[in-house]
């Protein structure tokens, strides 16, 4: 019981550097870019301690759920000549999607020392087949090398998996790669089995192994975040596009929920166990943070960068007075998509099935 409480408040100092790391990004831009920082915050809400150190006052706030870097002239036309809105465009932008840039390297620094521990990583290069294998029997064979299932690209092993755990185990379209030739298999029967009620791909074939030395665990990393970033942009268009519903997403109440059977099913193995399945949920989240805050989506730091790379174009600012309203009404359509995803997480908890099940 002690170390499960002890991973869980781990969990909750990684979120919390998750936050500090994306606002730390939005505040060392802006100092170097001669920008003036009010207030540097960590949580939401009513102040719990502060400091004042020069021109920034540094909070820490009740709520742990975001943060933010309070920048003069960001909301207000302001005739400092350190605001944000006397900057040139490139500066602004920068300081915009740094936030994003550092949760996106925190995220690699996570993927590294989950993947160091291992003795070796895998491929997408079938290396053998289990007994009936069904990808067998439609047709494929040792030594070929995926190249996409259901047209999703799979460049790694994380996208093999992630492909072929939304794909429809009665009928999955596959091509691979054979000696130098594309060869494509459409409409394959795989083997599955119930999850959640639902039908899931079981893999009947193992892969080749890539040695790891301080090369292949560098690229390794980069590929797997980059294969977590192509996730989330596609899981997001796949709830726009109804693949996905509400029950699949996950907000506060879900994220801590998950945590919890991480830790508790990591444990089971060992502590170290336990710590990696908060290592690697922190690292999803992380990535999640940067990838979702650059959608051109107004209140987020994409809807920022957007009205930025227009002004650009019109070499002309924006009116301040249409931003607020932008930003105000993109500010409460986010509150209300939150409260909807948290009153899903709740229902899950307690009926066993979100909104949209």
């Amino acid at each position: 019981m002690i170390i499960k409480v002890l991973l869980i408040i781990i969990a909750v100092l990684l979120f919390g550097f998750m936050i500090f790391i994306h606002e730390f990004g939005h505040f060392f831009t802006a100092k170097l870019s001669g920008i003036r920082v009010n207030e540097f915050a960590i949580g939401m809400g009513p102040t719990l301690f502060h400091f004042q150190k020069g021109e920034t006052k540094y909070s820490l706030r009740l709520f742990p759920i975001g943060g933010f870097c309070a920048m003069e002239g960001e909301d207000d036309d302001s005739l400092d000549d350190r605001a944000f809105n006397r900057k040139p465009v490139w500066k602004r932008i920068l300081v915009v999607v740094m936030g994003a840039v550092m949760n996106i390297i925190l995220g690699i620094i996570l993927m590294m020392i989950i993947l160091g521990q291992q003795s070796a990583f895998s491929s997408t290069t079938i290396a053998q087949f289990s007994k009936n294998s069904a990808l067998q029997s439609a047709g494929l064979e040792v030594g070929d090398t995926f190249v996409s299932v259901d047209n999703y690209r799979t460049y790694g092993d994380m996208d093999l998996s992630f492909a072929l755990s939304t794909a429809d185990p009665s009928s999955v379209d596959i091509t691979v790669k054979r000696g130098g030739e594309i060869k494509k298999f459409d409409n394959v029967r795989l083997q599955s089995t119930k999850y959640n009620g639902k039908n899931v791909v079981t893999l009947d074939f193992a892969v080749l192994a890539i040695k790891k030395n301080a090369g292949t665990l560098i690229a390794k990393s980069m590929q797997d975040v980059v294969s977590t970033v192509r996730m989330v942009w596609y899981s997001l268009i796949g709830l726009i596009g109804g693949k996905f519903t509400l029950n699949d997403m996950a907000g506060p109440v879900g994220a801590a929920t998950v945590i919890g059977q991480a830790v508790s099913s990591g444990l089971k193995e060992s502590f170290l166990a336990g710590l990696n399945n908060v290592i690697y949920i922190m690292m999803i989240l992380t990535i999640n943070l940067g990838v979702i805050n650059l959608m051109p989506f107004p209140a987020l730091d994409g809807g920022k960068l957007l009205l930025l790379i227009v002004e650009g174009i019109r070499r002309k600012p924006i009116n301040v007075k249409y931003v607020s309203w932008i930003e105000a009404a993109g500010f409460v359509v986010l509150i209300g998509f939150m409260l909807l995803v948290t009153y899903s997480d709740i229902l899950r908890l307690v009926t066993g099935k979100g909104l949209g099940a």
